[in-house]
């Protein structure tokens, strides 16, 4: 979300872990109610191509690659990029104390596609709004979620929850644990057996400098200077790239999904090799994905819920 490194002015430090913080308290039940005036993302087939290729598509895949294809498409897990600077209600530095954009990680991610087939272009207008705040102690746990619609129909289109992880920024008496909220708080646990299926790719040293280009143009990605600062000897991959990949994976082996959930475990490097492990239970692929370089999962406890129409064996 555009607010995500907004700094509120004049907030005052933290107080003691295990205190109760009556202002941030406050400034969340507020937050919560506030209502977004709704950022508009217009996207056409160049759009599409290139949000395709920065998630590694290849020259081959004509579907995924050339507009005039009779299978021309847009990935499933494009649905993160239309409300990824959409601007929000709400300040994340007055809902929790202590706020550092350098002490934010993401640690989830949930979409839902609802409507199909995704459009090849369209006006969309996306709707962040705060759904809740976790006090971890140590930490504070933010979880946005956005409606994004089709301008001209008013149709939903995706959904996203986006969960960041604070460091920092916990200890002000608010609840210790997040509401289920179904597919959304999902955490899968692969089953004890052989994956069904197993995608390995490697990205290119280039992936990033391309993936960028559909909006997430954080720096860590691209200025070694700035990823030294941020703890990173290089840049390194977006999380929501490696999420494309692995969608893509499941897309490609599965067939459309209505909904995916991930959690991010780990970082990975422009060049490196993704390998996800798929397991298929029922109307649902359960995921995960590794770097094979380093053996280390990249994205953990992840599951897609198939269209079970139009799914593959």
């Amino acid at each position: 979300m555009a607010n995500f490194e907004n700094r509120s002015s004049g907030k005052k430090e933290s107080k003691k872990e295990g205190k109760v913080d009556k202002e941030i308290l406050d400034n969340i039940e507020k937050a919560k109610k506030a209502k977004a005036e709704g950022s508009e993302y217009f996207y056409d087939e160049k759009d599409v191509i290139l949000y395709n290729l920065g998630v590694g598509a290849k020259k081959t895949d004509l579907p995924l690659v050339f507009e005039n294809d009779e299978n021309f498409q847009v990935l499933p897990t494009f649905g993160v990029i239309p409300p990824f600077n959409a601007v929000a209600p709400f300040s994340i530095g007055d809902v929790v104390p202590n706020f550092s954009p350098m002490m934010l990680l993401h640690g989830e991610q949930y979409l839902e596609i609802r409507k199909f087939p995704i459009p090849t272009e369209a006006k969309l207008v996306s709707y962040p709004k705060l759904i809740e705040v976790v006090d971890k102690g140590n930490a504070g746990i933010v979880v946005t979620g956005t409606t994004t619609k089709d301008a001209k129909t008013g149709e939903d289109v995706f959904y996203n929850e986006s969960t960041v992880f604070i460091r920092g920024s916990g200890g002000f008496g608010g609840p210790a644990k997040g509401a289920d909220r179904g597919a959304a708080t999902t955490v899968y646990k692969p089953p004890q057996r052989a994956p069904d299926a197993v995608t390995e790719e490697k990205t290119t040293e280039e992936q990033a400098a391309i993936y960028r280009l559909s909006g997430d143009r954080n720096p860590l990605h691209i200025d070694p200077a700035f990823s030294k600062v941020g703890g990173f000897a290089t840049p390194i991959l977006h999380g929501l790239c490696f999420f494309g990949f692995s969608g893509k994976h499941v897309f490609q082996r599965f067939g459309p999904f209505k909904n995916v959930k991930v959690r991010f475990a780990g970082t990975v490097l422009p060049g490196q090799t993704l390998v996800t492990e798929m397991w298929k239970e029922g109307a649902k692929v359960i995921f995960q994905t590794k770097v094979k370089e380093t053996g280390k999962l990249c994205i953990a406890g992840a599951g897609a819920e198939l269209m079970e129409s139009k799914s593959k064996l």
